[in-house]
C-alpha cells in the first residue's frame, strides 16, 4: 500500500465477559491485513470491583485483558477510522463507552472529529435485546461529530448470513455463547469496508485540485 492511502484505525470497545472483545480483535486484525495502522483500545471500567468480582466471567475477562491499553482522546484525534464496539444495555451503548464518548467534547468543539469514517458493532444477551437500537444510538454521536458513517449494509454475502445492515451484532445467550464464524467474518468485512472508504477519501483529498 502506498503512503498516501494508508489509513489509521482506532478500534475502541467495552466488553464485560469477552464477546465484544472477540469482535474487536477480529476487526483490528482485518484492518491490519488491509494495510492500516491499528490501535485496539478498551475504555475504562466504571463498575465497582465488587460488582466485577461477583460475576466469574466478568472477573476472568478483566484479568485476561489487563494488557489492553485504555482509550484516550488522542486515539480519536489520531484515527482516520473509528470502530466502536459495545454490549447493549437496555437498548443503548454501555455506560463505560458512553462515558468515554462524553469526554471528547473538546475534540468535537475544535472540529477534530469531523470527516472521519465511523462504524459500530454490538452484542446482546437475546436475539431482540437491542442490537439495532444500540447501533442507531451510536450513530447519533457520529452525526453530531460530523463523521462519515459506513455501515456494512447488504454489500457482501456474509451480510445475508449475519442479517444486520447497521453493523455486526451477536447474540451471547447471557454471555454463554461467544461470537462464531459468521459474526467474526461479518465484523472483519465491516472493518475492511470502513478502511476501503477511508482510503478512497484519502485518495480524493490528495488528488490535484482538491
Amino acid at each position: 500500500m502506498d503512503f498516501e492511502t494508508q489509513v489509521k484505525v482506532a478500534v475502541i470497545y467495552y466488553s464485560a465477559t469477552g464477546s465484544v472483545f472477540k469482535l474487536a480483535k477480529a476487526a483490528a486484525t482485518a484492518a491490519e491485513k488491509c494495510g492500516a495502522e491499528v490501535r485496539l483500545r478498551k475504555v475504562r471500567e466504571l463498575a465497582p470491583d465488587e460488582a466485577v468480582a461477583s460475576n466469574q466471567g466478568w472477573a476472568a475477562h478483566a484479568e485476561q485483558t489487563q494488557h489492553v491499553v485504555e482509550a484516550a482522546p488522542d486515539d480519536l484525534e489520531w484515527a482516520d477510522v473509528v470502530l466502536f464496539g459495545t454490549p447493549t444495555r437496555f437498548g443503548l451503548p454501555a455506560a463505560q463507552l458512553k462515558q468515554f464518548i462524553d469526554t471528547n467534547g473538546p475534540l468535537w468543539a475544535q472540529g477534530l472529529l469531523a470527516d472521519k469514517v465511523a462504524s459500530a458493532f454490538t452484542s446482546a444477551s437475546t436475539s431482540h435485546g437491542g442490537h439495532e437500537s444500540t447501533l442507531l444510538a451510536l450513530a447519533n454521536t457520529f452525526y453530531h461529530w460530523g463523521m462519515v458513517i459506513v455501515p456494512p449494509g447488504y454489500t457482501d454475502e456474509i451480510q445475508f448470513q449475519s442479517g444486520n445492515p447497521y453493523g455486526t451484532s451477536h447474540t451471547s445467550n447471557n454471555g454463554e455463547d461467544p461470537p462464531g464464524d459468521v459474526e467474526v467474518d461479518a465484523v472483519a468485512y465491516q472493518a475492511r469496508r470502513a478502511v476501503s472508504v477511508a482510503q478512497a477519501l484519502a485518495r480524493g483529498r490528495a488528488a490535484p485540485g482538491m
